[in-house]
């Protein structure tokens, strides 16, 4: 995307020499540079974001409603008389944004901040009360969708359960009354600190980003701090765990898993689990990093590489009642090698004789940019090292090939379109369709074929971007059959502008701006946004669309469609695969490795709609050993039926005693599940297509198979 004309969006009156930016200070304070940066993210969002939006009273709405959000999203600080007060500004932060005026946002920040701080301090009061734990009352912990406390009566209640459950969830791991006041007077306290460090930057950064997700939720803005984090993202280079960290409600959320990490090489951590305790080396002394700000966490995660962190997580299956696991990770570079494209063979039983399937497993779409602009003549990319592979594979006779797209979320735009190169003869693989209107297609020109041979694609509700246009190609083009769960969703291209371009050598940093500027569409003229790609076999382990994915995410463009590109299919399809869908039914019906992925899908599903939990310590004791049971009984069931002999722990990571290289098995069994019903069903239609071709007599076409 250019932005050619982008310095003729920011007035003049915007621009003048005379704008003089202040020094930060501790008050909090709108500084001058915030109230620059807001007009020109306004200016920037109307005149270059895909969708086209119109700052006005009803988007003021929405960007008080999403602000508060923001703050407050478990309606635990304000009030309903705070709320009702703020409706003031319900029709007026569209003007004051239009003209740089943060008066508003920073008088609401400030209420916050005091809010804060009345409630760490009732709760320090609290905790040197006495608590009965033989009392018959719950406590509700997801109050995001609750009515706003009424009056501060109201809310002292809420937090006189909040502080009574914080106290018996650390009795329920084993600590004293003594430790676990402690350690929750130093957590209560650190809201005291934290509340009083804030600084203008950050209510800044939380209400432009409540304007700018009113708008889509792949738009953002990164402040000065925040955008130094976002380079080391980018790049990679920074030692760690290789994770995505975001706050919810006072809690470390992982948000991703970054490929080739140490997280991921693990296998142990996942997403959306919580991070609630920090150590490290192996014996250091845990940190209860619960109310911490999102950057000292990270701060106190990274370290220098062949270093050992500890992290003490609530994993998202267990839910807040659950019992926390010990997961250690030695600290180390993403390796790009990880990243790579890998094969292996599977043989799989058939009616005659065994099937050999190959399957490559691409975690990312890649590419060296910077030995490809050097002329490196072997310069690594997803579609040279997967052609490689598929040579390979050819050479050691497999009857088919499986592409494993699960949990990638996408890289390269043109890996996409030369991977799928591989496996048509030549024609339009994607279309994007600018701010501006215009459609463009990113076409395979390459008339050769890798492999014209039975193909399935594998993915699941992680795969994303790049790896929907590929999976979407395929099945447009009846190249292959697509297997799997439906994917995120996310059909957009993102365009990030640094701000401090506008400052006219003033000596200060702006930030940067992430706005979506265009988006993808099939070559059959769908979107790949919002509804993702559907499979042509849909596993059972698919879960609720409508709580995942782009299609879970406020104001996510909808999903659309245009006029489909010139392309001609590779293949005559098959009419009807019922018949292999029926196959594929009575096998998973007896499955144990899909019984245990229904199972633990179950036990997430009714974690994450459980929103109370009981005070009474007997029963939530009780509760707490229930889902120890019911987690080692599915883990245990599922290693009896591959041979492993069973383990006396709540799931893969219990303690910090477990035998890691019985978890990596088990772990590599978990993950083949999918794999080898893929290759089940490739078989199959190997076999019916074989049939088809033989009864008509297209030897030609049954020398492909």
């Amino acid at each position: 995307m250019k932005f050619r004309d982008l310095s003729l969006v920011i007035l003049l009156a915007y621009l003048t020499t005379g704008v003089s930016f202040a020094t930060a200070t501790n008050s909090l304070e709108p500084l001058p540079e915030h109230s620059f940066s807001a007009k020109i993210i306004t200016q920037l969002i109307e005149r270059f974001h895909y969708k086209k939006t119109r700052l006005d009273n009803e988007q003021s709405e929405e960007i008080l409603e999403q602000y508060l959000k923001s703050l407050d999203p478990n309606r635990s600080f304000f009030t309903q008389e705070d709320i009702d007060s703020f409706g003031r500004y319900a029709t007026t932060l569209d003007d004051a944004l239009a003209r740089g005026d943060l008066e508003p946002p920073f008088t609401i920040f400030k209420i916050y901040q005091q809010r804060r701080m009345e409630r760490a301090k009732f709760a320090l009061d609290h905790l040197k009360l006495s608590f009965n734990f033989d009392k018959n009352e719950t406590y509700h912990f997801d109050r995001s969708e609750a009515p706003w406390a009424h009056d501060q009566k109201a809310l002292d209640e809420i937090w006189r359960k909040r502080v009574k459950n914080d106290v018996l969830a650390l009795l329920l791991t084993n600590k004293t009354d003594k430790e676990s006041r402690t350690i929750l007077s130093k957590r209560y306290e650190r809201m005291i600190t934290r509340s009083n460090q804030f600084k203008p930057e950050d209510a800044y950064e939380i209400f432009i980003n409540a304007y700018l997700s009113t708008i889509g939720p792949h738009t953002g803005y990164f402040s000065p701090r925040s955008s130094e984090n976002f380079n080391i993202n980018m790049s990679l280079s920074l030692e760690g765990i290789g994770a995505a960290l975001q706050t919810v409600d006072e809690h470390t959320v992982v948000q991703r898993i970054i490929t080739g990490g140490p997280a991921d090489l693990d296998g142990q951590l996942k997403t959306k689990d919580k991070i609630v305790g920090v150590a490290q080396g192996h014996d250091g002394e845990f940190e209860d990093v619960v109310g911490w700000r999102i950057d000292d966490v990270v701060s106190l995660i990274r370290g220098p590489k062949d270093s050992v962190v500890r992290l003490q997580v609530l994993h998202k299956e267990s839910g807040i009642n659950g019992p926390s696991n010990i997961i250690t990770i030695v600290r180390d570079k993403v390796k790009l090698e990880e990243q790579q494209a890998k094969k292996k063979i599977m043989e799989i039983p058939s009616v005659t004789i065994k099937k050999r399937i190959g399957v490559i497993t691409i975690p990312t779409f890649y590419i060296d940019f910077q030995a490809h602009s050097r002329g490196e003549e072997d310069y690594r990319s997803t579609t040279r090292d997967t052609r490689r592979l598929v040579d390979e594979l050819m050479e050691e006779k497999v009857d088919g090939i499986i592409i494993d797209l699960r949990n990638n979320g996408g890289g390269s735009l043109s890996e996409a379109v030369s991977l799928t190169g591989l496996f048509i003869k030549d024609g339009p693989v994607v279309q994007i369709r600018n701010n501006d209107g215009k459609t463009e297609s990113n076409n395979d020109t390459d008339s050769g074929i890798v492999y014209s041979g039975p193909l399935a694609v594998l993915v699941n509700r992680f795969s994303a971007s790049a790896s929907e246009i590929f999976a979407g190609a395929i099945q447009d083009y009846g190249r292959g059959t697509v297997v799997g769960e439906p994917t995120y969703g996310k059909g957009t291209v993102q365009s990030v502008i640094d701000l401090n371009r506008y400052t006219r050598g003033n000596d200060v940093t702006l930030g940067r701006l992430k706005l979506t500027v265009a988006q993808f569409f099939r070559v059959n003229g769908d979107s790949t946004q919002h509804r993702g790609i559907i499979p042509d076999i849909v596993f059972p382990t698919a879960e609720d669309n409508s709580n995942h994915g782009e299609r879970a995410l406020k104001n996510a463009l909808a999903w659309a469609s245009i006029k489909a590109s010139d392309y001609k299919p590779f293949n005559r399809p098959i009419a009807t695969i019922d018949d292999i869908k029926a196959r594929h039914e009575q096998r998973i019906s007896s499955d144990s490795g899909f019984k245990y992925l229904l199972a633990q899908a179950e036990v997430r599903r009714s974690a994450s709609d459980k929103k109370e939990v009981s005070l009474l310590r007997k029963d939530r004791k009780l509760e707490r050993e229930a889902v120890e049971t019911e987690q080692n009984e599915l883990l245990n069931r599922f290693r009896l039926s591959r041979g492993m002999e069973p383990v006396h722990k709540t799931s893969l990571t219990d303690n910090e005693d477990d035998d890691n290289e019985a978890d990596e098995d088990i772990i590599e069994e978990i993950e083949m599940i999918e794999v080898r019903e893929t290759a089940s069903i490739l078989v199959d239609l190997i076999a019916k297509r074989a049939e088809r071709f033989t009864r008509q007599g297209d030897r030609q076409t049954l020398d492909k198979l």
